[in-house]
C-alpha cells in the first residue's frame, strides 16, 4: 500500500486520540481523505480507470457518512476536522 505503518500512525496521532486509536471517526476521516487524494491523483493520469473511479466514489460516500455521524454526535469535533483537513461539503 502507499502508506507505511509510520505514516498511518502519524495520521492517527495527529487527528485521532492517539497513534493506536484507529477507531475514532477523526482518524478514519483522515485516512479516507489521504486515500481520496491519492486516488484523485491516480485518476488524473489514468482517466479511463473505471474501477478506481468507483472505489473513489465509494470512499467519498464512506467519508461523508462519517462526517454526517460527527455532525449529529458533536458539531465541534466536526468543525475541527473539517478545518484541519480542508474538506468542503
Amino acid at each position: 500500500m502507499y502508506l507505511t505503518k509510520e505514516q498511518k500512525e502519524d495520521l492517527f496521532a495527529k487527528h485521532g486520540k492517539g497513534k493506536n486509536d484507529t477507531g475514532s471517526a477523526e482518524g478514519q476521516i483522515a485516512i479516507f481523505t489521504q486515500r481520496i487524494s491519492h486516488l484523485t491523483e491516480h485518476l488524473k493520469k489514468n482517466r479511463k480507470d473505471y474501477n478506481t473511479e468507483r472505489a473513489l466514489v465509494m470512499l467519498v460516500g464512506k467519508r461523508r457518512s462519517l462526517l454526517d455521524y460527527l455532525i449529529k454526535k458533536d458539531i465541534l469535533r466536526y468543525r475541527a476536522i473539517i478545518k484541519e483537513l480542508g474538506i468542503r461539503k
